[in-house]
């Protein structure tokens, strides 16, 4: 059954994950009306919990996500499942076209779409990626503690990884793969840490029953390993903005495309504001949601104002001379 909607919005964000969903919470309690449009492909669903975020550590996020969607409609504000697929600058907001075919118009845009990991192109990979194929220390660390960890050298921050893995784990593995060879610096800094550096092209990624076991390289060698590190390039997602002229520009640490706001999460374009991992790539959960909730109060602060500004041109209005008058 197609969900009923309104003609207009305060504010429709787009995107439901944990950045989306704060904001749009943030902004129902604030008495605006919010339409929260989800595609329901979040970057997390592969992981079996969420960590690092208080007192929901371990949360499915099929179930965070439900919560949130649950909150958010606990005080007015409406979720619906579909994607955006064009916004048009209107001269008191924006008309936003669903993937439906319908339309409504929104005073405000708060974009909170993430990312697209682009996992490395090597077989067995992709089957384990979320579960014992990690990229964050923070998201999943704990749970490969003490465990054998290889480190894929895929991005400018792999180097990086290994050093911050080895904070979990005593036995790391640095895959050179086919990356740029390291600097010296980098070379000296993970011998000091005594994690070995292997060469060679990494040619699959093996498991046995529902585990990772080891990794296979070109020259047959075989390196068993429990857990894989990689550097997955992150694409945001946001196609629909290039109406609005705003594109996807490389992150300054060259670890993918964003689009970029400013610290309170504004964009270039008056009346849009960006969210979560769509600006900020290596934001993990608890960020996003921070982010969200931040934007949010923003976009009540900017609609006061504007409405503020309203009233105060209509009071000076001087009132029109009735009969007897003047």
């Amino acid at each position: 059954m197609t969900e009923q909607l309104e003609n207009s919005y305060d504010v429709v964000v787009v995107g439901g994950g944990a950045a989306g969903l704060n904001g749009a919470l943030i902004l129902a309690r604030s008495r605006r009306s919010v339409l929260v449009v989800d595609a329901g492909a979040p970057r997390n669903a592969p992981a079996d919990g969420v960590h690092g975020l208080l007192a929901r550590d371990g949360m499915p996020p099929s179930e965070l996500v439900a919560r949130g969607r649950e909150e958010v409609r606990r005080y007015g504000g409406q979720v619906s499942s579909g994607e955006v697929r064009g916004v048009v600058r209107e001269a008191d907001g924006f008309a936003v076209a669903l993937g439906d075919g319908r339309s409504v118009r929104a005073r405000r845009l708060l974009v909170a779409t993430g990312l697209v990991d682009e996992l490395p192109d090597v077989p067995g990979l992709r089957e384990r990626w979320g579960r014992d194929v990690l990229h964050c220390p923070y998201c999943h660390g704990w749970e490969v503690r003490d465990q054998a960890v290889g480190v894929l050298a895929t991005g400018p921050m792999s180097a990086h990884q290994a050093l911050m893995f080895r904070q979990l784990s005593d036995d790391v593995v640095f895959f050179a793969h086919t990356a740029p060879p390291l600097s010296d610096e980098q070379a000296e800094q993970l011998a000091a840490r005594g994690i070995r550096v292997v060469t060679g092209e990494v040619v699959s990624v093996e498991s046995a029953g529902d585990r990772l076991a080891a990794v296979r390289l070109a020259d047959g060698t075989v390196v068993g390993r429990e857990a894989l590190v990689v550097s997955p390039r992150m694409v945001a997602r946001g196609g629909f903005l290039a109406d609005l002229g705003l594109r996807p520009v490389e992150h300054p640490a060259g670890i993918g495309e964003h689009f970029p706001a400013d610290a309170t999460g504004r964009a270039d374009v008056p009346g849009v504001w960006l969210a979560g991992n769509v600006t900020d790539p290596v934001a993990h959960v608890g960020a996003s949601a921070a982010a969200g909730a931040a934007a949010g109060a923003q976009i009540n602060a900017d609609l006061v104002a504007e409405e503020t500004r309203l009233a105060v041109a209509a009071h000076r209005e001087p009132i029109p001379a009735g009969p007897g008058r003047g």
